[in-house]
């Protein structure tokens, strides 16, 4: 017999009395993927030399992971719907446990990108589950209250992710180096797992539903054949084959949209909803957060490649001098929070400036240093580029989806961060193809190593430079249409930022 009686028929059901200690569960899942982010970064130049890692290698331990995990996005959010939103969230938990525990008993950086491909999907399967599963477990008086609990572990993240990162390598336990930053994600995960299968309400899914698995294989072969070259082509010589792995993955994308159309027309399920292919703002916002993300992750593996590589900074040096800008994150987001859905142009366009001026006083600063890097000059800069950041991301996602109609709000929330990741995987082959020819070819004509590693840094920063300004550029064409608005008169939320570095 139940120890609740039914509610009344046409009454609205209970909430759970679990929600609260289920959303910790969910926080700390979360929290557990962004950190592990945030923290491999910092890793990099040990990975390097631990495992005898080129150039490319090293660009693959942080593109695989962020290719994978966007193209797994999309697919396993409608994955979700299928087979219950509960059973699929528990399967990533394991399935991203598992794969750190592969990163780190890794034998070879080999086996380490293939592992951080299955740790991309498995966190794909994990992450839109977790709003997902929030949204339906609290009634709609407490869902801000516990969203703002999202925001708030994400900011955590971005600040404790490079610190953390920094003290397990530098403490090398066990004289295993940078393994530990994936293994002490192994007893978080099984912690996870264990009270989530007993905390969190199970949610069924809808067999009925399909996913559109043709969609997906043109869609990820299309954006893997435009990364691959641009990672691997320098080591190769830039062959032709290069160039028409470029073009076929274009190719493959247009393919892709035609493909939607015709499932659109025949009223059958779409990976990317075609009503939202024909939306020109929508996709022009799309292309500007593709932009505006492509800049972070890579700008990071270059200063933490910098600082180890080239300045014999510690792990945990590097990472303290990357944290004013997660600093910066974290209060612009709790600033830009009191603004609601106002001044959206305003604010993203003063994100773009900020941004600009912070990595172009950073560019500045690196160019001049000669034989040492004073970790105090990095702290202004990154902060003013933190501020903007965190400025940024949530005006830009309110204001694409301002303009995408509420039907179609879930789905084009669900794109945006699948393009987001897709940015930060094209930013990471074009960052790293800059800094590291510049590098070559410094190191090959007999620069020193400490002006060669600077003038590497700061060649590649241009394109991050350059991205921002684009978004400077095109905020102002934005066009918002207040008719979008929900039953309540308010915007879908903007997701919380990933941060990759």
């Amino acid at each position: 017999m139940s120890a609740h009686p039914a509610p009344p028929a046409g009454a609205p059901a209970a909430p759970d009395p679990r929600r609260w200690l289920a959303l910790f569960v969910l926080l700390i899942a979360n929290f557990m993927n962004l950190i592990d982010v945030t923290i491999v970064n910092v890793a990099l130049p040990s990975m390097r030399d631990g495992l005898n890692a080129t150039d490319n290698q090293i660009e693959w331990v942080v593109a695989a992971y962020i290719l994978a995990f966007a193209l797994g996005l999309l697919p396993f959010g409608r994955l979700g719907d299928i087979l219950g939103r509960t059973t699929l969230f528990l399967w990533g938990v394991a399935g991203f446990t598992a794969a750190s525990a592969l990163c780190g008993l890794a034998p070879n950086i080999e086996f380490l990108i293939v592992a951080r491909i299955i740790q991309g999907l498995a966190g794909a399967m994990m992450t839109p589950q977790v709003l997902a599963i929030a949204t339906v477990t609290f009634p709609p008086h407490e869902r801000g209250q516990a969203f703002s609990l999202f925001g708030l572990s994400a900011g955590l993240a971005a600040v404790c992710g490079p610190i953390l990162g920094g003290i397990l390598v530098s403490a090398n336990l066990f004289g295993m180096d940078w393994q530990p930053i994936f293994l002490v994600n192994i007893p978080i995960g099984i912690a996870t797992i264990v009270a989530g299968w007993f905390l969190i309400p199970r949610l069924p899914g809808h067999a009925s539903l399909r996913n559109d698995y043709v969609g997906i294989v043109l869609f990820g072969l299309g954006i893997l054949a435009v990364v691959f070259p641009i990672i691997e082509g320098r080591a190769y010589g830039w062959p032709l084959w290069a160039f028409a792995m470029i073009i076929a993955g274009f190719g493959l994308l247009v393919a892709f949209v035609f493909w939607t159309r015709g499932r659109a027309a025949a009223g059958r399920s779409q990976l990317l909803n075609f009503d939202l292919i024909t939306n020109r703002q929508f996709m022009f916002g799309a292309f500007v957060t593709t932009v505006f993300a492509s800049g972070i992750p890579g700008m990071f593996m270059v200063i933490s490649l910098l600082l180890q590589g080239g300045f014999a900074f510690t792990p945990l040096e590097s990472g303290l001098a990357n944290t004013p800008f997660s600093v910066g994150v974290l209060l612009a987001s709790a600033i830009a929070g009191r603004f609601g859905s106002h001044y959206l142009r305003a604010r993203l366009a003063t994100s773009g400036g900020l941004l600009v001026l912070g990595i172009s006083w950073l560019h500045f600063y690196i160019a001049s240093v000669s034989d040492s890097i004073d970790h105090w000059a990095l702290l202004p800069p990154l902060l003013i580029a933190g501020i903007g950041l965190g400025l940024g991301f949530s005006s830009l996602f309110q204001l694409v989806l301002s303009n995408v109609p509420p039907r179609d709000a879930g789905a084009g929330s669900g794109s945006l961060q699948a393009f987001q990741q897709v940015g930060g995987a094209l930013g990471v082959a074009i960052i790293g193809e800059l800094f590291f020819g510049r590098l070559g070819t410094n190191l090959a004509t007999g620069t020193m190593p400490h002006a060669a590693f600077a003038d590497a840094a700061a060649t590649a920063l241009y394109y991050v430079m350059g991205s921002f300004a684009v978004v400077l550029l095109l905020s102002p064409f934005f066009r918002r249409n207040p008719g979008h608005a929900n039953a309540h008169g308010q915007r879908p939320a903007a997701p919380a930022v990933v941060l990759e570095h």
